[in-house]
């Protein structure tokens, strides 16, 4: 029992052949005495109380993906009849209720064990912005935890609770996530209630999730993920089940001109290992200028969110403002320079910053960064509390204002030891597509998880299917991973489920005119052609319409024949389309006909 790791695979196997709840939450307690640092936790609860939620669970039900799961939460997130303090104790309630997603989470059996340290009011990426002892990093005790979800991160780290509850302004749900060794999910705006919350940003913030390997942090955000009537940022985010990711991915990285690592070599070494294990599954690297990226992120502390985290303390910050962490007095106190008239101006400021992204974010299907740009110890933050808590968001103040999903990914260790960690971003509502590239790179990426030195468990196996709600659609040309049009399909939501060809009864044509060069794939008799290459998305329902809007005659949709004797709905071609048209079919991919010079092209054509 003491060697079993808390990953979600691990443990419902250990209750599937008979252990207890009982048994796992008496090993949560020996694991806090073990570790023995009292900065975890702000109010653990009473192991008694704990045990009788353990027993209130029944017998095991494997129908609820986190029974007998155990996890800690941010003490800035509400629990019933426990304090709520956000590491103030001037600041101090007693919550009346769940909150939304706690709620949630005990509804999928998960067992919280207590409420844990953080930056006061969510206000750093240290963790030591506490009046309370702050933690200790988990890997190494004499960097800083991470923050402001310190607490959160570090428990995880110790494999004291398969998940933790985080929150994520400016990055506090993956900078601790990094430097603890484990993943950090931080999801689209809105797909987790804010509800029972304590806010720092209200229009910014969100709850993020921290777990062992990146499958149990995304089981616990669609435990936790759902519509809120009473929080009025709520979104309805969907939280499909985790399908393949297609290798011709365009993934954007910042180029030379605009990486930083101040300094640190082997931060650099490790991204750059990182990249190159992406570009190895067949991804294209775009380098990029961050420069816009940058901007959008000195907007976070240089403007109208600062005065937003002031509307949480104002009579605090009034009444009592030694109650009031300095350092978080000192950042949160620049909101009373500031006018509504600077408020404005800042939402214009970021309009226009966001706007220059959007080129640079249009032709690629995510971003990979260095999680943050170097490490910090407790001593560089006693020397300089503001400087290093800055650089630690190089990476991520961006994120949110921009309105992208992010997940920090655990890699293979830096060359000096310390842990390797990059962050997969993507646009809102992509959390499901991120989380399923993040178990492919944490595979190729070889790591021990945390600090417990436990094997990262073997994959799962992902099956591609289209969730209901959704049409399953084969598409031969432009539309594919990484070519000229995909993103019609991803900006409607479009999932890759899986590559395939189709039946030898068709007939590949690069249709006359252009440019661009446009695909047809026309029908015959059973082996009257070849195997084309083709690849399977899913596609809401309600987004087929506009999608098909923009497809040109002869091209229309019709039921394709795979060569796994499934069928499909996928784009033909009539065959009066093909009149000048050029058979290519013999090439079998319009990748190869679109990436083989035009001689090479005629001569396999003719073959």
């Amino acid at each position: 029992m003491f060697e079993l790791p808390f990953t979600l695979s691990s443990l419902q196997a250990a209750y599937e052949t008979g252990t207890s709840p009982a048994d796992i939450v008496e090993e949560v307690y020996r694991r806090i005495d073990s570790v023995g640092d009292p900065g975890i936790f702000i109010c653990l609860f009473d192991k008694a109380e704990v045990l009788e939620a353990a027993k209130a669970l029944g017998n095991y039900d494997p129908a609820k993906p986190l029974w007998g799961i155990p996890f800690v939460l941010k003490d800035n997130i509400d629990v019933a009849g426990k304090p709520t303090t956000a590491a103030c104790p001037a600041y101090e309630y007693v919550a009346e209720k769940d909150a939304f997603v706690v709620a949630r989470l005990k509804a999928a059996g998960a067992l919280a064990i207590g409420k844990t340290n953080l930056d006061q009011f969510a206000t750093g990426l240290v963790g030591v912005r506490s009046p309370f002892p702050p933690p200790k990093n988990s890997v190494d005790p004499d960097i800083v935890p991470g923050g402001s979800s310190s607490g959160s991160a570090v428990a995880v780290g110790h494999g004291i609770v398969s998940f933790s509850l985080g929150t994520d302004t400016a990055g506090s749900g993956r900078v601790p996530g990094a430097l603890n060794n484990i993943v950090g999910l931080k999801p689209t705006l809105g797909a987790l209630s804010a509800s029972g919350v304590v806010p720092a940003c209200r229009t910014l913030d969100t709850i993020s999730i921290f777990a062992l390997t990146v499958k149990d942090a995304y089981t616990a955000y669609q435990a936790a993920a759902g519509y809120d009537d009473d929080d009025a940022y709520s979104r309805r985010i969907t939280a499909p089940a985790l399908q393949p990711v297609p290798e011709k991915l365009r993934i954007g990285i910042p180029d030379a001109g605009s990486i930083e690592f101040c300094g640190d070599e082997p931060q650099e070494k490790s991204f750059a290992d990182t990249v190159a294990l992406l570009s190895s599954t067949g991804a294209e690297i775009v380098e990029v200028d961050f420069t816009p990226f940058y901007d959008v992120a000195h907007m976070l502390y240089e403007g109208a969110w600062v005065a937003e985290r002031h509307t949480v303390i104002e009579d605090l910050m009034r009444d009592n403002p030694e109650a009031v962490h300095p350092v978080t007095r000192q950042v949160v106190g620049a909101a009373l320079n500031l006018t509504a008239t600077d408020a404005f101006r800042g939402f214009y400021r970021l309009k226009e910053l966001s706007r220059k992204t959007e080129p640079v974010l249009a032709g690629l299907d995510l971003l990979c960064v260095p999680t943050m740009p170097t490490f910090y110890s407790v001593a560089d933050l006693e020397a300089d509390p503001i400087g290093p808590n800055s650089r630690n968001g190089t990476y991520t103040n961006f994120v949110n204002l921009l309105d992208m999903c992010g997940l920090a990914v655990p890699v293979a260790p830096r060359e000096d030891g310390r842990p390797g960690s990059v962050t997969l971003l993507a646009a809102s509502g992509k959390d499901g597509f991120l989380a399923a590239l993040g178990c492919k790179l944490e595979q190729l990426a070889s790591h021990t998880l945390g600090a417990t030195g436990w094997e990262l468990p073997a994959p799962s196996e992902i099956t591609p299917r289209a969730e209901e709600g959704e049409l399953a659609l084969a598409v031969c040309g432009a539309h594919m991973s990484g070519m000229a049009l995909n993103h019609e399909l991803t900006s409607r939501g479009g999932r890759f489920l899986e590559a395939s060809e189709t039946s030898d009864a068709y007939s590949l044509y690069a249709l006359a005119g252009g440019p661009p060069k446009r695909p047809g794939l026309v029908r015959g008799e059973a082996g009257s052609g070849g195997r084309i290459e083709v690849e399977i998305w899913a596609l809401p329902l309600d987004q087929v319409g506009g999608f098909l809007a923009g497809i040109p005659a002869p091209l229309g949709l019709g039921t394709l024949a795979l060569a796994d004797g499934r069928s499909v709905t996928g784009f033909m071609c009539e065959a009066a389309g093909t009149k000048g048209a050029e058979n290519i079919t013999s090439l079998g991919s319009w990748r190869k006909f679109i990436a083989a010079p035009a001689a090479s092209r005629s001569v396999a054509a003719a073959e």
